[in-house]
């Protein structure tokens, strides 16, 4: 007679039996509980902590890919002295053909845009209320282009207005306490140069729109100007400080970097946004595997609480593995069905972490909303973190390895206290009973 295939229904039975046996019937209820429980919790906190690393990381990239260049091409700088006074300035590299560089940039494979962009350091004052800021100079349809500044939902104004007037963050706004059609003033320290010296730049201008990019850094201190009045302001008749690129694939900006230097010709440097945020990015990616090591470690304990409930399991059941093996239960098969104890808790213990880490990480939002309102705002502070929300995104791949990690070490657990459930003599198991 052939023997039964391995893992045969009898023996899903049989150690189904066991886990709903009563402890006065010899089962171990209360320990299988724990055990579920605990790998329950870590799987949730596991996957939960996964899915808002992974929000974050890239709620911060959108942020500065939705207002920022992918990577922007300027000139080194270069010396003069002044004839009139013979002192030496250091100036930043110019770009005088810009409409041409940018055209031959555009052209690239994979560049889905290209924009002359002057730049510039100014204090924004209004009324007794003063910031300082960065003036971005840029056209019209450059600043439509930008999907965090350009958003309806989180923005006032017109763009369309934009030309004749200002675009400011909304929290240079708040500071400034200005709103729609109100004006600010512009000062700025590089202005005329005369035999005297350089005198201070004052202009008024119109608040055409108000942005939120979703950065406090950007929202605090960042003002759009149209291209020929920024090229007026900052002594940049004809001239660009820098052209901003766009790619379709702004992760592998660096494929792109021999091309551009070659279409933007001989003295061309790039900064891409990968230089500008390389160290916290870096260190985003750090923390998570280190948070992954941790909470591992987690889940790693709570099932261990497998093992000792099985061993309990064993000792109870000595002498019904005494009967089983008389019956003609081989080892295998006894060592299965101690196995599938283990790996029953593990599967259901798994199955409702995943669960709940799901929920939970769907209500991040949801959870930090009440938390600031209990705390009045101090859960979660933009202006440390840069952001203005807590966000979470759950990928397949998160949760894979945390499903993975978790049934790995419940079925490694379980197969020590199997096995020795295997090895027990039935001689021995029967001879007190």
């Amino acid at each position: 007679m052939a023997s039964p295939a391995p893992f045969s229904r009898y023996e899903f039975l049989i150690a189904w039996r066991y886990l709903r046996a009563r402890r006065s019937e010899g089962g171990v209820s209360v320990m299988t509980w724990i055990s579920l429980i605990g790998i329950a919790l870590g799987v949730m906190a596991l996957i939960a902590t996964l899915a808002v690393r992974s929000g974050f990381r890239a709620e911060f990239v959108d942020t500065i890919l939705g207002a920022n260049a992918h990577t922007s091409v300027y000139m080194a700088s270069t010396s003069f002295t002044n004839e009139l006074t013979g002192e030496v300035y250091t100036q930043s590299g110019r770009i005088t053909d810009y409409d041409d560089m940018a055209a031959r940039i555009a052209a690239l494979p994979g560049v889905t845009r290209a924009v002359p962009v002057v730049k510039g350091q100014v204090m924004a004052s209004a009324g007794d209320r003063s910031n300082v800021a960065e003036v971005f100079g840029v056209t019209r349809d450059a600043l439509a282009a930008m999907p965090r500044i350009a958003d309806p939902s989180t923005s006032l104004g017109s763009l369309d207005q934009f030309d004749n007037g200002i675009a400011i963050g909304n929290g240079i706004a708040r500071e400034l306490g200005v709103g729609i059609g109100d004006k600010v003033k512009l000062i700025s320290p590089d202005g005329a140069r005369t035999a005297f010296g350089t005198t201070p730049r004052i202009e008024v201008y119109d608040v055409a729109y108000i942005f939120s990019a979703g950065r406090y850094d950007i929202d605090r201190t960042r003002i759009y100007m149209p291209l020929p009045e920024a090229q007026s302001y900052f002594n940049r008749e004809g001239a660009a400080d820098e052209i901003e690129v766009f790619v379709n694939d702004p992760e592998r900006i660096d494929i792109w970097t021999p091309d551009l230097l070659q279409a933007a010709g001989q003295g061309a440097l790039l900064w891409s946004w990968k230089d500008s945020s390389s160290s916290f990015l870096s260190a985003l990616d750090m923390e998570d595997d280190v948070m992954f090591v941790i909470l591992s470690v987690l889940v790693l304990i709570a099932a261990m609480n497998i093992t000792s409930g099985l061993v309990m399991l064993v000792k109870n059941k000595g002498r019904d593995i005494g009967i089983l093996r008389t019956m003609g239960l081989t080892q295998g098969a006894v060592m299965r069905v101690f196995f599938l104890c283990g790996a029953f808790t593990g599967v259901l213990g798994t199955i409702a972490g995943v669960i709940l880490g799901v929920l939970l990480a769907l209500n991040v939002d949801n959870i930090m909303a009440g938390l600031n309102a209990l705390t009045g705002g101090g859960a979660w502070q933009p202006e440390v973190r840069g952001i203005y929300r807590l966000p979470a995104e759950l990928r397949l791949w998160d949760v894979g390895r945390a499903v993975a990690l978790s049934l790995f070490l419940s079925f490694i657990v379980t197969i020590f206290p199997a096995r020795r459930a295997a090895r027990m003599n039935p001689v021995e198991a029967l001879r007190y009973e």
